[in-house]
């Protein structure tokens, strides 16, 4: 029973779109049979073998339910108690996971204001001191976002600047990928080439706003780095017993890169409806395209008129600045047909 109009769309999250076909064929292929449970089956040992030629032969795969989970896990494995992380004020594990990471796992965020929402060494520096100073909880670790929460993407270059003087300073980095086939989609490379290759410890593999239907994956490439994440998996209900539907869905992404492809084709969606608004009167754009998001600034009043035909979210309503988002089942019509409306609107304001 089908109870929601599959022509309408929105513009507010990657999330909303479904499963990409050839990942729910994925996961009828790993139906049927028995396969043993909780990560002994062979889609996630076969996981794992591809992560590591990705990432390094050293890489460990740890699948997971969603990205916060991922995230928790990461950082917990990553830090003692006492442990905190330098992150950007945007960051996701800062502004929208309720306090997980710190209420979860005992950590503390340090967080840094970035006007692109990237991290550099300069930046971490704000608050990478205090350590030895017991009132003073321990800067340990370093979170990066890739993409960041503002759309943007680190160069490979700008992540080995951020490991060098995290690992300089004694501490480990961590990469939120939420959206790391966007990021390696627009960057040109291959993943290892800005992650394992530029210093990168541990990284939150993204899935779900990739066409997943609800996967993600702690990928450890340096095992050094951390501590018991297998039982911290679990510890923190995010191990799951059935597990080969989560691993086959993020083969699936790897498979004649299907991933790097729809993630290519949902940035794509993104540039053209820039390129569509670029000029119009009472629009500005606060942040660069690089991916798959894209930051405007207008009128708040012009903004809720559009919403009631597509739906989008304010990313900071005093400021009138709001995100649009474009995933892999986006169109050139929905596109067209959106920054029309957005046009329409403007000239009527």
């Amino acid at each position: 029973m089908q109870l929601h109009d599959e022509d309408k769309r929105s513009f507010a999250s990657d999330n909303y779109a479904g499963v990409h076909p050839d990942v729910m064929a994925a996961i009828v292929e790993a139906n049927g049979g028995h396969q043993v449970a909780y990560g002994e089956d062979e889609y996630t040992a076969r996981l794992s073998e591809v992560v590591r030629e990705h990432f390094g032969e050293s890489a460990e795969t740890y699948p997971v339910f969603n990205g916060t989970g991922a995230n928790v896990v990461a950082l917990t494995s990553m830090l003692p108690r006492w442990g905190a992380v330098i992150t950007t004020d945007t960051a996701h594990i800062h502004t929208d996971e309720a306090g997980a990471p710190e209420r979860v796992s005992g950590l503390k965020l340090l967080t840094v204001a970035s006007p692109d929402g990237k991290l550099t060494p300069d930046l971490i520096a704000k608050e990478a001191w205090g350590w030895g100073n017991e009132h003073r909880p321990q800067p340990l670790a370093v979170s990066i976002t890739q993409t960041s929460e503002l759309g943007t993407v680190y160069a490979p270059s700008e992540v080995r600047a951020v490991a060098d003087f995290a690992h300089e300073h004694g501490m480990a980095v961590h990469m939120d990928g939420a959206r790391i086939w966007n990021a390696a989609a627009a960057l040109g490379v291959p993943f290892r080439e800005f992650t394992s290759d530029a210093g990168v410890d541990v990284v939150s593999f993204g899935g779900t706003k990739n066409g997943v239907l609800g996967a993600e994956a702690i990928i450890v490439i340096d095992p050094t780095r951390v501590s018991g994440p297998v039982f911290v998996r679990k510890l923190s209900m995010q191990l799951s017993s059935k597990m080969r539907f989560a691993s086959a869905q993020l083969l699936s992404l790897f498979d004649n890169d299907l991933g790097l492809r729809i993630a290519a084709h949902a940035n794509a969606m993104a540039e053209r409806l820039r390129s569509q608004l670029e000029g119009t009167p009472g629009l500005a754009f606060s942040q660069a395209t690089d991916a798959n998001a894209v930051f405007a600034e207008l009128d708040n009043a012009a903004a809720d008129r559009i919403r009631q035909r597509y739906r989008f979210y304010d990313w900071n309503r005093a400021a009138g600045q709001v995100r649009w988002m474009c995933a892999f089942d986006t169109t050139e019509a929905d596109v067209d047909g959106f920054a029309a409306a957005i046009r329409e609107e403007l000239a009527t304001g």
